[in-house]
């Protein structure tokens, strides 16, 4: 039986370790909220390895070195959960932004989406154990619709912040418009934060995935983001043009989100009516009604 001694040191070690828990979640969210603001970003991409049977015949992907002016706007800032939306500046007037991708930071997730193939997420539950103290990185495709999600702990290590996960996701968009030869892209995502700013390094698997869940790695490749600060003044526009978009995009993930809440698989159609989703969204007006937006995105839902 545990004497009254015990039973202090033990109430003092659960204090300590929980003081110790949200001092690290602060940090966490300092680090989190780092990422916000203007970047010019230098995206880079090789190919290191290929396995292929036919090594002969492979066509790698060309190397990519891209520069970009970006701005990433803070949406949702609570306690366990922070959203940053991606807009992309590819020229210098008002219809030459393009929302990007979309980052949500859930502290001690317990439900991801995880990536099967093709155009299906997989509903799982995590213990609430396993993931004490850690963030879940969700990221959505430029029409917000699921894209790939991981669970990990932000990392203070020789002076270094950083966030680690391996998760598996669908072909990204410099790939999937020239590859056909593979169908799962295993990520292998650090995210670090730099005297610069920040930087996403990958280390990936492009494999062949077969319907009985077996891989194949086909090649692997090496990316390299970096995300330089710069004066908030540079992505104007892009701040100008959320402004007047905001309220189409609030109602669009409003959808996605009770499309989520549904706690099971996500079965997508890949067009409707020949077209995609974004291009279907990206088509309606900033005033467009809830209405609108749950019809578009509702078509392309084949579990209901």
């Amino acid at each position: 039986m545990m004497n009254k001694r015990m039973l202090l040191s033990v109430t003092a070690l659960v204090c300590a370790l929980t003081a110790s828990s949200q001092g690290n979640k602060k940090e966490d969210i300092k680090a989190i909220k780092s990422m916000c603001g203007c970047y010019e970003v230098e995206f880079n991409f090789t190919e290191t390895f290929e396995y292929a049977k036919d090594s002969a015949g492979y066509q790698k992907s060309p190397t990519k070195h891209e520069h970009a002016l970006e701005w990433v706007e803070l949406l949702e800032d609570t306690p366990n959960k922070l959203v940053l939306q991606h807009l992309l500046i590819v020229g210098e007037g008002p219809d030459d932004i393009v929302k990007h991708w979309r980052q949500d930071w859930v502290y001690e997730n317990t439900e991801l989406l995880a990536y099967d193939k093709g155009q299906t997420w997989k509903y799982k539950k995590l213990n609430a154990k396993d993931v004490k103290g850690q963030w879940t990185q969700k990221v959505y495709q430029v029409d917000d619709s699921p894209r790939y999600e991981g669970t990990a702990t932000w990392a203070y290590t020789d002076g270094v912040t950083s966030w680690t996960n391996i998760t598996d996701a669908p072909l990204p968009r410099r790939e999937h418009t020239i590859r056909k030869d593979y169908n799962v892209l295993k990520r292998r995502n650090i995210h670090a934060i730099t005297p610069y700013g920040w930087s996403h390094e990958q280390d990936n698997d492009k494999l062949v995935r077969d319907d009985s869940g077996n891989d194949v790695v086909l090649a692997q490749e090496k990316g390299l983001d970096k995300y330089k600060k710069v004066a908030d003044s540079k992505c104007i526009i892009a701040q100008n043009w959320w402004a007047k978009n905001k309220d189409l995009w609030k109602k669009v993930r409003t959808k996605w989100q009770t499309v989520a809440d549904r706690d099971k698989d996500i079965v997508l159609n890949a067009k409707v009516g020949n077209k995609t989703l974004y291009s279907h969204l990206f088509a309606l007006k900033p005033d467009a009604t809830q209405a609108e937006v749950d019809t578009i995105i509702d078509s392309f839902i084949v579990n209901k």
